[in-house]
């Protein structure tokens, strides 16, 4: 028999909050994190804003030793710790005995590019012939799997774990496997998130594609504009977002709060075939993979009360919304309502899809819809296909029960995640 899995612990670094208490605090005000950026502009970026979490150093030392912080230089590890370790403590778990590991628990955490920063300052020392200077954590801070390396030990795991890299589906498709596994019974809890680094070496190769927006730089938190008929293209950001899966059983039997249900989910690709390209989704993809998920949920399109889009600010959002249509066959009023994170984070690529599942279970666990922020001159393709009403620009505080959540990404990849409201007690 399958198992019930649910969602015990949460843990954020946001562009707009770091932890919990002020990221909730920060969607609820449609406060955003974007920010200018002396570097982008020094090194004649287009685009000279970002979204980049802020960490001091006294909260820094909270998650690293002294030891561990000497020659770290890897942004996205950095803020998988914290997110990752900030859901299992949230989730009420131990740490395991040095003894043994945890073998019930495991991570699936996910990255794009991990240690750029340290992969650059690596490269200085080799062409300088100074390969006995490297040290000896090199490896470990640029190697793919480092997050859920460095999250293993620290945790100790013993169960799956590893990483995946599905560009900005990364953190949904993480969440998703994390799933599968303790529904099968392979694993009994499971750190499922996603982080991505900061910096320009990871923002550059955007910024010369032109799809990063070039209008707002004297103006940073109008410049992610999802939705809006002024938008000219994505905000980088970066962060990690994490989320503690358990077994219902498992919870209920250690008296854990629960957060909420995950009914199921889907995940596919395009194939780059048809409208699909590297870069640009395949709409039927898009269509199926949403279908999918709510089939595998068990549910009928009709009882979904909200949806968090993937919603980038590029030509591609009305796209998106007449996906959303055509796969739930829901339009105007009948439509659910819809909103975009990004525009109090920018696009955290990698990250995006875990720090908005994040924001998506905080809606349900709280009754409430964040604003969707910058779209004061909604585009008017989307409100063709949908009623104004249902992109709320004000906090909506309403109880919903069953949320789906999507994120696609570069490589025509798709991921959809039904979400559902857990009534504790």
């Amino acid at each position: 028999m399958h198992k019930r899995v649910v969602i015990t612990g949460l843990g954020v670094v946001a562009p707009n909050g770091v932890g919990l208490a002020a990221f909730t605090e920060a969607i609820k005000n449609g406060t955003s994190g974007i920010k200018h950026d002396p570097e982008l502009e020094r090194l004649q970026f287009s685009c000279q804003i970002a979204g980049k979490p802020e960490l001091p150093d006294d909260l820094i030392s909270t998650y690293l030793s002294d030891l561990e912080r000497r020659n770290f230089n890897s942004s996205g590890i950095l803020y998988g710790i914290i997110a990752g370790m900030d859901a299992w403590a949230a989730a009420g778990l131990p740490l395991a005995p040095m003894e043994e590991p945890d073998w019930n628990s495991g991570t699936i955490f996910g990255a794009g590019t991990s240690g750029i920063q340290k992969f650059r300052e690596s490269i200085y020392k080799v062409d300088d012939l100074q390969v006995r200077k490297l040290g000896s954590t090199v490896v470990a801070q640029t190697m793919g799997s480092g997050i859920s390396a460095y999250l293993g030990g620290k945790l100790g795991l013993g169960n799956q774990v590893s990483s995946n890299s599905s560009a900005c589906t990364t953190g949904t498709e993480s969440i998703l496997m994390a799933f599968e596994r303790i529904k099968s019974g392979q694993a009994t809890r499971m750190l499922a998130g996603s982080t991505s680094d900061s910096g320009p070496y990871i923002w550059a190769g955007f910024d010369a594609m032109k799809v990063c927006t070039f209008k707002h730089n004297a103006e940073p938190e109008k410049g992610s504009r999802p939705m809006s008929a002024s938008a000219s293209g994505f905000v980088p950001g970066s962060g990690a977002g994490a989320l503690l899966l358990e077994s219902l059983d498992s919870a209920l039997e250690r008296k854990a709060f629960i957060y909420a249900e995950i009914l199921g989910g889907n995940i596919n690709s395009g194939g780059q075939r048809g409208t699909g390209s590297m870069t640009a989704p395949n709409s039927i993809a898009v269509q199926r993979c949403i279908s999918a998920a709510v089939e595998n949920s068990g549910i009928r399109a009709t009882d979904i009360d909200a949806i968090n889009g993937h919603l980038t600010a590029t030509t591609k959002d009305a796209l998106e919304i007449q996906n959303w249509t055509i796969a739930l066959n829901r339009k105007g009023e009948a439509f659910p309502y819809i909103n975009s994170l990004k525009g109090m984070t920018g696009h955290c690529l990698s990250a995006s899809g875990s720090i908005e599942c994040v924001a998506a279970v905080l809606q349900l666990q709280q009754g409430f819809i964040f604003p969707s922020i910058n779209c004061e001159d909604l585009n008017p393709e989307i409100l063709d296909l949908i009623a104004k009403n249902k992109i709320p620009q004000q906090i909506l505080y309403k109880n919903i029960d069953i949320l789906a959540k999507a994120s696609f990404g570069f490589g025509d990849v798709n991921a959809c995640i039904i979400f559902k409201k857990y009534k504790n007690g």
